[in-house]
Parts: structure tokens; C-alpha cells; sequence
């Protein structure tokens, strides 16, 4: 009888940690769906639209790189809360489309697991949530550290940075972020 308590043990762990780990991935999921249709509703009533009653942000664009068929919906701030859902907008920058530079940040387990298949030249769309859409070119990438991102927020081009921790294969959290440097290239017909 005790050898067979020690294979039940480590079978129920490793079902909860199984378990644990896929319910992260279908919130990712779940969220997404959700979010899309308030993204949608919020371009057809030009109003920002919350996913769930009791959310604290909305949809403030999406993003598409259709090169490798990647596309997530960003959210309004960068809060814990917000970025468990989706990527996130940072708040001192400006949106897509306009002069300076839009951050969008997000976790790389989980939206932004992506980034690692940009390649320089990629085209990136944006629509943003009033439905004007945009399109940029990746024309960079770098490792920098959390707190020294070299991101110039008074630049006079129009530009978009995608940032996540690094390294992407790495399962704890470390001071150094990947940021994807894009700049405009024109309106998206």
C-alpha cells in the first residue's frame, strides 16, 4: 500500500500543475474573445466599451502582424490586472498613429509569445479603437534593461514599440525587456 501512495501523490500534483498552467492559457484565450467583441463594439458605437461589467480597462486597439498570422487586442494601461488579459497600452505615451511613440506591453508567455517570430521588415497593422487603422515596419530590436529602455517619448516621427520581459524561454522574471522598434509607413487601406 505505501508504494502506491507515492505514484498517486505525484500524479495528482502533476495534474494540478498541468491544470494550473492550462487555466492560464485559456484565460489568455477566454479574454481575447471577450475583448474582441468589445473592441468591435466599441469601434461601431465610438465608444470605449468595458469586456466585462467589472473591468478597470477597455480596448483601446489591435494589433496584427498576418505574416505569421498574430493578433491580439491591447488594453487601456498597464496595470497587473490589465495585462493578465491582454497586452497593454503604456499611459504617458501616445496612441498609434500619432506623433511620438506608442508602447504596447504584455506578457511573452502569453500575448506577446509572438514576438519571437518578428523579423525585421515584418509589417505590423494597428486599428485603433475609433477605427483608423495604421501600418509600420519593424526596423529594430534590442535587449534592454526594465529601466533603462532608451525609448525617446519626444521624437517627431511616428513610430511603435512592442516590449516584453527576455529572455522568452525564460520561467522567472528578470530585469531585461525585448523591445520591437516600428515606424509608420502610412495609413492602412
Amino acid at each position: 500500500m505505501p508504494r502506491l501512495i507515492s505514484p498517486l501523490v505525484l500524479a495528482l500534483v502533476g495534474t494540478f500543475l498541468l491544470g494550473e498552467g492550462a487555466y492560464i492559457h485559456a484565460k489568455a484565450w477566454l479574454a481575447q474573445v471577450l475583448l474582441e467583441r468589445a473592441f468591435e463594439r466599441s469601434i461601431a458605437t465610438g465608444q470605449p466599451v468595458k469586456p466585462w461589467s467589472w473591468a478597470d480597462t477597455w480596448p483601446v486597439a489591435r494589433i496584427e502582424v498576418k505574416r505569421i498570422g498574430a493578433s491580439a487586442i491591447v488594453l487601456s494601461g498597464t496595470s497587473g490586472q490589465a495585462l493578465a488579459f491582454g497586452p497593454g497600452h503604456l499611459d504617458q505615451t501616445v496612441d498609434a498613429g500619432e506623433r511620438g511613440v506608442a508602447v504596447y506591453a504584455a506578457h511573452r508567455d502569453t500575448h506577446f509569445r509572438f514576438l519571437r517570430n518578428v523579423v525585421i521588415g515584418d509589417v505590423v497593422d494597428v486599428t485603433r479603437s475609433d477605427g483608423k487603422h495604421f501600418r509600420y515596419r519593424t526596423d529594430g530590436s534590442a535587449i534592454v534593461r526594465f529601466d533603462a529602455s532608451g525609448i525617446d517619448p519626444s521624437t517627431q516621427d511616428f513610430e511603435l514599440v512592442l516590449t516584453t520581459c527576455w529572455p522568452f524561454d525564460a520561467i522567472t522574471s528578470g530585469p531585461e525587456r525585448y523591445l520591437l522598434h516600428a515606424t509608420l509607413i502610412g495609413d492602412r487601406e
